[in-house]
């Protein structure tokens, strides 16, 4: 026979108290009196009683939960331990505010069909590159949200990063060790037209390619420079690097558009024989955690991922907790450093 589910009603009766005040005891414990928590705290233990989540949600009007709109789907984030350090820095603030964290990927490939699906009391949205329609839907919702490496949005708060100035540095560093024949590996972004057309982060870490070439009399159409784009994944650096090494002419430096597409390049250069950095110089983008430990160490732009993640989690909070439209709104940029390890060189004679 099933167990009757416990009750508020029946925590009341255990702490003698009324029903209200066991409400107030977990919604609002500053009304009450120490003692008379505990002593409702104590009936709730020995009775086995939890709240109902449904129902504290439509009380509160509050889920206590952010969610994390993700530009891909799920397996394909895990595998990038970018995110790893990026959910670190929201957990921090998760933590610190007794909230939960949300992860709600595409919706048979839409952000924006994703939106209204998650319990949340406002996103974090990650890498919007394409579809305007998302920051359109969530603003006609009045759902407060914070965008992440994105393009800037009048009256929304934003956290990104200094891409262009970072790989111009890395570019320049290049053709000073006398690199001209140099293939970027951009992550794939499915837009036809090539590079021209492309949005978001890809499209600032371009600009800084296109920055640095032009200051040394080349452009991105320069004979020997080459330009593809790959999933953002190891896999994705793998296929890079064979489809790169067997065109007539090679490259002698591939830079990567972020550290995990990088890992995979080092993995087939390896596979092939190719002495890194004597005969190919490689880079990326992020610092992650393996950048230092791969052999030879990989030469890379880091930028404060999880620094990121915390402060667009506590943008969000801000936002969701606001009862005022603010004066301002947090549009953060923060620096990039160039990172010169053992896997870029001279070029070879």
């Amino acid at each position: 026979m099933a167990r009757r589910r416990v009750t508020i009603q029946d925590v009341a009766n255990r702490a003698n108290v009324s029903k209200s005040a066991v409400s107030l005891a977990f919604n609002d414990a500053r009304k009450l009196s120490e003692a008379t928590v505990q002593n409702i705290l104590r009936a709730a233990e020995e009775l086995g009683y939890s709240q109902d989540p449904a129902a504290r949600m439509l009380r509160t009007q509050r889920t206590d939960s952010l969610g994390l709109l993700l530009p891909q789907q799920l397996d394909k984030v895990l595998e990038n331990p970018y995110y790893t350090q990026f959910l670190q820095g929201i957990g921090q603030t998760c933590q610190q505010e007794g909230l939960t964290l949300l992860l709600v990927p595409p919706l048979r490939g839409s952000m924006l069909k994703a939106i209204p699906y998650a319990a949340v009391d406002g996103f974090i949205v990650s890498g919007l590159e394409y579809d305007r329609g998302e920051v359109t839907a969530l603003r006609q919702r009045g759902i407060p949200f914070v965008l992440v490496d994105s393009e800037w949005h009048e009256g929304v708060p934003s956290v990104d990063i200094d891409e262009t100035d970072g790989i111009r540095e890395l570019v320049e560093y290049l053709l000073r060790q006398g690199h001209q024949r140099i293939a970027f590996v951009a992550i794939e972004t499915d837009t036809p037209g090539g590079y021209r057309n492309w949005r978001g982060p890809v499209q600032r870490r371009m600009q800084g390619v296109i920055e640095a070439l032009s200051a040394a009399g080349m452009t991105p159409e320069s004979e020997g420079i080459t330009i593809i784009e790959t999933p953002c994944t190891r896999a994705g650096g793998v296929a890079a690097f064979r489809e790169l090494w067997t065109r007539r002419e090679r490259p002698t430096a591939m830079v990567a558009f972020s550290d995990i597409i990088a890992f995979g390049i080092l993995d087939a250069a390896r596979e092939a024989g190719v002495d890194v950095p004597r005969q190919l110089s490689v880079s990326g983008f992020d610092d992650l955690t393996e950048a230092s430990w791969t052999i030879p160490g990989l030469t890379t732009i880091r930028q404060p991922i999880a620094t990121k993640g915390r402060l667009a989690a506590e943008y969000l909070v801000e936002a969701i907790t606001a009862t005022d439209q603010p004066d301002s709104t947090h549009q953060q940029r923060l620096a990039t450093a160039l990172l010169l390890r053992g896997s870029t060189g001279p070029a070879p004679r």
